[in-house]
């Protein structure tokens, strides 16, 4: 037998509003007088008496991602004004490691891409994270290697 059956008055009577002032929900049927919320179909979205609302107090998440990985770019000219001001050695292999240790990337950032804006003249061994397409062939045609992680 289902719980519900077994209470005595499973059916409780609505009020019936507006019914005379002996009924004690009489004229104003218990909404008070005049007002927004005295008219039908109005309900305030949202509003909490006055405490500021649900949709207030969370932060602000919109189409920034959480987890955004942060990506550093170096173009090629740059590699070469490092390694002509002598913060690279272009017979090491250049990583993020070795360019953070250098104090070419920021700590923040976790993966870097090779960009090929200007020119590269000395051979270099690269190990990123991303390459554009034309940056590959330029270090390529010097005789140079890169090599891109694999993405997880």
């Amino acid at each position: 037998m289902n719980i519900l059956n077994r209470t005595l008055k499973i059916k409780r009577s609505k009020k019936r509003l507006g019914r005379g002032i002996g009924s004690g929900k009489g004229k104003t049927s218990g909404r008070g007088v005049k007002g927004q919320k005295s008219r039908s179909g109005v309900a305030i979205k949202s509003f909490e008496g006055g405490q500021m609302p649900l949709y207030r107090r969370l932060p602000k998440r919109g189409f920034n991602p959480i987890k955004k990985i942060k990506i550093a770019k170096i173009n090629l000219d740059q590699l070469q004004s490092f390694i002509e001001k002598k913060k690279i050695n272009p017979l090491d292999q250049i990583n993020l490691e070795s360019l953070k240790k250098s104090k070419i990337i920021n700590k923040s950032y976790s993966k870097y891409k090779i960009l090929s804006n200007g020119n590269l003249n000395s051979k270099l061994n690269i190990e990123a994270d991303f390459s554009s397409v034309s940056a590959k062939d330029k270090i390529e045609k010097l005789g140079g290697i890169i090599k891109i992680k694999n993405l997880k």
